[in-house]
C-alpha cells in the first residue's frame, strides 16, 4: 500500500464508514445489520448475508458501491450520499480497496507496550567510535560506518570525480554540469551550486510536493475543477525562500501565520501574505449537498500540518481517537478550533455556485501587476462556459496583484467536537491547543486564532517531530531513501529509522545551526557517505538500507525534461513570470488542454490538478491532491512509448540534431559533441562506431521514402539524438 493510498482511505473512506456505517455494521453495533461488518478489512471482503461487500478493482461488481449508488441496494438507508463521496468509493475500489486498518485489540496492545519512538525527546548523541578511523570525513559518517561494522560490512569506494560532479549538480540544482572539467575541490563546487539561483528551483519543487501545490482545485466530486489563478505567487515565494536560505523555523512560521507577523516593509508584508497560501492551496470538495464543507477545509489544513510538518496522520482522529498513534479526538478539535478561527482565501472558484463559495484574496502592495496571458485567451474565448458564472462577490482591477492565503476569521472561537466527524452532531467545545502527546497544551492568547502560537510550538526545539521530519526529507532527496523510509508518517504505521542516533544528531545540528537547509545539505553532500560510488560487485538489501553504497536513481520528471532542454541548447535559465492561468477564473474541466510550449524550467509549467503537463506525467509526477514526501518511481511501458512518440521529445530531438549539425562538419566531431551535450562525457571508440553504423543504416532505410539527401541526413541525426535523449544514462544519476 502506497502512502497516497493510505492517505486516500484515511481522508475519504474511513470517515464515511465511521459516520454512516458503523452504527449498524461494526463490532460495537447494538444490532448487526445483515451480518455485515465494515470495521475490519477481512470482514468487508467476507461480507454478510448478501455476499462479499467488495471485489477489489471491480467497483461495478462490489455490493458496497452498488449500495452507495442506490443501485438495487440503498445504503445508508435514510439519505443517499453526495455524488463526490460515491465517486470516492468507486475510486477506492478501483485502486484495489487498500485498507490500512488492523485488528483493534492487537494495535491497542502494541501501543501500550511501546511508546512511539518519534515522540520521544530528540537526543544529542555523540558520533560513535569506529574501527576504521580514517574513513569518516563528516560526523555523520561515523554513525553510518559504525552500523556497517556491526554488520560486518564495508562502505563502497569513493565515486569518480566526474560521477560525483554530475550527482551533485543534479541533486542540488536539478541540471547537468555546465562543463566537463574535473572538480579539484568538492567544497568549492558545492558552494557554487548552493549559491546558484537554480538551487531554489530544484529544492523548492521538493517542498511544493509536500505543500500539494497546484493551480486548480481538481475534481470537487461533481467533476468541476476551478482554477487557482494566483497560486503561482506561492510557488515563487517557495523558490525564493530556498534560494535565500530562509531558516526553516521562519519558513514554517510565515506559511502558517505570515499575516500575523510584523513586517519591515510593504514588500516583506506581501511576501508573508503570499506565504500563507500553504493553507489555501488544498483541493476542496463541492459545497453543494455537503454539510461538512467547512470542516473538510479545516481537515485539509490539519493534514498539511500533520503529514507535511509533523509526519503524523492527525486526520484519523477526526471521527474517533486515533487507532494506532496517541492522538485523541479532543486533540484534533483543539487544532480544528485554530483553523475554524481562520478564514481561508482561495478566490472566486470560477464563480461556480455548486463548488467552493467565493472568497476574497490578499491584495498586495508592491508585487508586479500582470494581465491575463495572451497564449490561452483564444482557447478560453472559443470555449464559453456551459452556464453563465455567478455574479462576482469580490471585484478587483484586471491587473491587480492578488494572492491566495489566510487571515483571522471575524469570529474567533473554539471548535465543538464533531461526533463521528459529523458537523451537525456537536459535542462540547474543545479549547484550542496542540497535540498533548508532543507536550502541547492550550493557547495562552485566546483572542487570536492560535496560528502564530501553533507555528512557535511546531518550531520549538523541544518539539520532537519538526526537525526530525525535515532532516529526513533532505536525506531522502540526496540518497533516494530516507533514514525513515516513510517520510510523511512517523507514526505506528510508518517505518522505524534505520539510524535513529544519526537522525537525532542531524536534527540537533539542524536546529543548532539556525535551521539552515543549505548548511544541512552542505554537510551531507561533503560526507564520505554521500560520495560513495554506486558501482558494486554485490548489491544486497542490507547494504542499501545501511547506506553502504550510493543508490543509482532515476531523475524526477521535471529534471528529465530540463536535462533534455539543456542538451538541445534550448533551456531558458531565467525564471518564468507568472502563469498561463493568471487572472483567469475558469473551470478547467470545460476547457481543452491549456498547456503551451515552454523552454523555461519545468517548475514553472502550468500545474493543474487533473490536467498536469503531458511532458511530466509519464514519470510519476504527483497529482497534488495529497502530501507527497516521496514520489513513486515506477517503470512502465507508457514511458517507453513516450520516449519514442511524444511530440515534445520528437521536437527536441530535431532541435538537438540541428545544433549538432551546426557544431561541426566532421561526423566524428558531431558525435562527440552530441555525447558531451546529452551525457556530459565523450563517446568511447565502441560508441563512435555504433553511431556511425546507426547513421549509415538509418540513411539506407530512408532512401525509399526520402529523395532529398540533406533531409535524410537531418532525419538520421534526429533519430540518433532522440536515442541519446531517451537513454537510461540521461535519465539516471549514479
Amino acid at each position: 500500500m502506497t502512502p497516497d493510498q493510505r492517505a486516500f482511505f484515511e481522508s475519504k473512506i474511513r470517515p464515511v464508514l465511521v459516520k454512516q456505517c458503523y452504527e449498524c455494521h461494526s463490532q460495537g453495533a447494538k444490532k448487526l445489520g445483515g451480518k455485515l461488518l465494515l470495521d475490519a478489512p477481512s470482514e468487508m471482503i467476507v461480507g454478510g448475508e448478501s455476499g462479499p461487500s467488495l471485489i477489489a478493482g471491480k467497483p461495478d461488481e462490489s455490493l458496497i458501491v452498488q449500495a452507495v449508488r442506490y443501485d438495487g441496494l440503498e445504503m445508508p438507508p435514510k439519505k443517499r450520499l453526495p455524488d463526490h463521496v460515491v465517486n470516492d468509493f468507486v475510486e477506492w475500489v478501483k485502486m484495489g480497496a487498500p485498507d490500512p486498518r488492523a485488528d483493534l485489540s492487537k494495535t491497542t496492545k502494541q501501543a501500550a507496550q511501546e511508546p512511539l519512538w518519534s515522540l520521544k525527546p530528540i537526543s544529542v548523541p555523540q558520533p560513535p567510535k569506529v574501527q576504521n578511523n580514517a574513513w569518516p570525513r563528516e560526523s555523520l559518517d561515523a554513525f553510518i560506518l559504525a552500523k556497517l561494522e556491526q554488520n560486518n560490512l564495508q562502505p563502497a569506494a569513493d565515486a569518480k570525480k566526474a560521477v560525483l560532479k554530475r550527482r551533485l549538480s543534479y541533486d542540488l540544482i536539478g541540471l547537468p554540469p555546465s562543463d566537463s572539467s574535473d572538480i579539484s575541490d568538492p567544497s568549492d563546487y558545492v558552494d557554487s551550486l548552493l549559491n546558484s539561483p537554480h538551487f531554489g528551483e530544484k529544492w523548492g519543487r521538493h517542498w511544493l510536493d509536500v505543500a500539494r501545490y497546484a493551480e486548480s482545485n481538481g475534481n470537487d466530486g461533481l467533476s468541476r475543477n476551478p482554477s487557482f489563478p494566483h497560486a503561482w505567487r506561492y510557488r515563487d515565494y517557495v523558490i525564493r525562500a530556498f534560494n535565500e536560505d530562509l531558516p526553516y523555523d521562519r519558513f514554517i512560521t510565515e506559511q502558517l501565520a505570515g499575516d500575523l507577523l510584523p513586517a519591515d516593509s510593504p514588500e516583506q508584508r506581501d511576501r508573508q501574505l503570499i506565504a500563507t497560501g500553504l493553507l489555501a492551496l488544498g483541493s476542496k470538495p463541492a459545497k453543494a449537498m455537503n454539510e461538512n464543507f467547512e470542516m473538510d477545509v479545516v481537515a485539509d489544513q490539519i493534514n498539511v500540518i500533520g503529514s507535511g510538518i509533523l509526519g503524523l496522520s492527525i486526520g484519523c482522529a477526526r471521527c474517533h481517537d486515533h487507532k494506532t498513534d496517541p492522538i485523541p479526538t479532543r486533540d484534533y478539535y483543539a487544532l480544528a478550533g485554530i483553523f475554524k478561527s481562520t478564514e481561508a482565501l482561495w478566490g472566486a472558484a470560477a464563480r461556480e455556485g455548486l463548488t467552493a463559495p467565493q472568497t476574497p484574496l490578499h491584495e498586495l502592495q508592491t508585487a508586479t501587476k500582470l494581465l491575463p496571458r495572451a497564449e490561452v485567451e483564444p482557447i478560453i474565448a472559443a470555449n464559453k462556459p456551459r452556464k453563465a458564472p455567478a455574479k462576482a462577490s469580490f471585484t478587483y482591477a484586471s491587473d491587480a496583484p492578488l494572492a491566495m492565503g489566510v487571515r483571522e476569521a471575524k469570529k474567533i472561537e473554539d471548535c465543538k467536537l464533531n461526533i463521528s466527524g459529523e458537523s451537525k452532531k456537536l459535542g462540547p467545545a474543545i479549547p484550542r491547543g496542540f497535540l498533548t502527546a508532543c507536550g502541547g497544551g492550550a493557547l495562552t492568547d485566546v483572542k487570536q486564532s492560535g496560528r502564530l502560537e501553533l507555528a512557535h510550538w511546531l518550531t520549538h526545539p523541544q518539539n520532537p517531530l519538526t526537525a526530525r521530519v525535515m532532516v529526513n526529507r533532505v536525506w531522502l532527496h540526496l540518497f533516494g531513501e530516507g533514514l525513515v523510509s516513510t517520510p510523511d508518517d512517523f507514526g505506528a504505521y510508518g517505518e522505524r529509522p534505520s539510524h535513529p542516533e544519526l537522525l537525532d544528531h542531524l536534527a540537533t545540528r539542524f536546529m543548532r545551526e539556525g535551521w539552515s537547509i543549505k548548511k544541512l545539505i552542505r554537510s551531507i553532500v561533503l560526507s564520505r557517505t554521500y560520495q560513495q560510488t554506486s558501482e558494486a560487485s554485490e548489491l544486497s538489501a542490507l547494504r542499501s538500507s545501511l547506506f553502504a553504497i550510493h543508490l543509482r536513481r532515476r531523475l524526477d520528471a521535471e529534471t528529465i525534461r530540463d536535462a533534455m532542454l539543456s542538451a538541445t541548447g534550448t533551456l531558458n535559465p531565467q525564471p518564468a513570470t507568472g502563469s498561463l492561468i493568471q487572472h483567469r477564473d475558469v473551470l478547467i474541466n470545460e476547457l481543452p488542454p491549456l498547456h503551451q510550449p515552454s523552454t523555461h524550467r519545468s517548475v514553472y509549467l502550468l500545474m493543474l490538478r487533473n490536467s498536469m503537463p503531458p511532458e511530466l506525467t509519464p514519470f510519476n509526477l504527483p497529482d497534488a491532491t495529497t502530501i507527497t514526501g516521496k514520489r513513486d518511481s515506477s517503470t512502465l511501458a507508457t514511458q517507453s512509448l513516450y520516449l519514442l512518440n511524444n511530440t515534445f521529445l520528437v521536437a527536441q530531438s530535431r532541435r538537438f540534431a540541428d545544433r549538432v549539425q551546426k557544431a561541426a562538419v566532421d561526423e566524428a566531431q558531431r558525435v562527440q559533441f552530441a555525447y558531451r551535450s546529452a551525457l556530459g562525457r565523450s563517446a568511447t571508440a565502441t560508441e563512435m562506431q555504433r553511431a556511425s553504423d546507426f547513421l549509415r543504416e538509418t540513411d539506407s532505410m530512408l532512401v525509399s521514402t526520402q529523395n532529398d539527401e540533406n533531409q535524410r541526413l537531418s532525419d538520421a541525426w534526429a533519430a540518433f539524438c532522440q536515442a541519446l535523449l531517451a537513454s537510461n544514462e540521461l535519465r539516471y544519476v549514479d
